[in-house]
């Protein structure tokens, strides 16, 4: 399974001196567009020399510039793909409909962990655990669920949990409550929902700590995040599928509450004896 160069800058950033450092987090921040333009255009958006880029290039193991342009050509037509534009694979003549989707959603789940360290879910549990702020999570038109998922289990195990539901004028509402202390969780997939943009953007500029659950392809909204988590989402099917990123979220789920030992249990018990 090829992997996308924002999989690529994961896993290989910690390797990169400061100057092929700062031309993955520019490049990370304007996905995947800064990567088109010319070297020199790209070099002067990171502040850093024409050869410094190329070098960063070679590092993601292109073999010179076009060739890496031409990858991100084929990841922005990727992103723009709507269901009906999507080929079906045909079914498997031993396995029959559901042996490719399984296998496809198994690899899914395997390559999107393989691109997560240890320390960055680490640094995610420690401010969703952070009692000081306050948690919102919300999602796009198929995403949503896992957002409305995440939130009920949060909200077991401590308080100031907050699903975003309803209408935008109804999220941006809620923005007054938002400061510096508070993460915001966002999930948000191909083809990636403008209000969701617009929305993170806001929140970002008041200082709110974004972290955002997405595809490979990286939604916009990676531009503002803090943490990015990007799932392999793409099955033999006319739809994305959504199964890593789920599980991702149960093992955030999992992390936190083990993070918060005793005044989680404490919740808990005090939950159950008002029902």
């Amino acid at each position: 399974m090829i992997s996308s160069i924002a999989e690529l800058i994961s896993d290989r950033i910690g390797m990169m001196p400061a100057g092929e450092r700062r031309a993955a987090q520019t490049l990370i921040a304007n996905y995947p567009l800064i990567g088109l333009k010319t070297v020199a255009e790209f070099s002067a958006a990171a502040g850093v020399s024409s050869p410094t880029i190329l070098r960063f290039v070679a590092r993601l193991g292109f073999q010179n510039y076009p060739e890496f342009q031409s990858a991100l050509q084929d990841e922005l037509a990727a992103q723009l793909q709507s269901p009906a534009s999507r080929t079906l694979n045909p079914p498997s003549p031993n396995g029959g409909a559901v042996s490719p989707m399984l296998e496809a959603t198994l690899d899914n789940m395997r390559e999107t962990f393989r691109h997560l360290s240890d320390k960055q879910l680490a640094d995610i549990v420690a401010k969703l655990a952070d009692r000081r702020g306050k948690t919102f999570l919300i999602g796009g038109r198929f995403t949503d669920p896992l957002a409305r998922y995440m939130a009920a289990h949060l909200a077991i195990v401590q308080p100031n949990v907050f699903h975003l539901a309803g209408q935008e004028s109804v999220w941006r509402d809620r923005l007054i409550d938002m400061g510096k202390r508070d993460v915001l969780v966002i999930f948000d997939i191909r083809r990636y929902q403008d209000s969701l943009v617009r929305f993170a953007e806001t929140a970002h500029q008041r200082g709110v700590q974004i972290v955002l659950f997405t595809d490979q392809w990286l939604s916009p909204i990676a531009r503002f995040a803090r943490h990015v988590i990007a799932g392999r989402t793409a099955v033999p099917s006319a739809w994305d599928s959504s199964a890593a990123l789920f599980v991702v979220a149960e093992t955030l789920i999992g992390a936190v509450t083990r993070q918060l030992e005793a005044d989680g249990a404490k919740r808990i018990r005090e939950l159950e004896n008002l029902r």
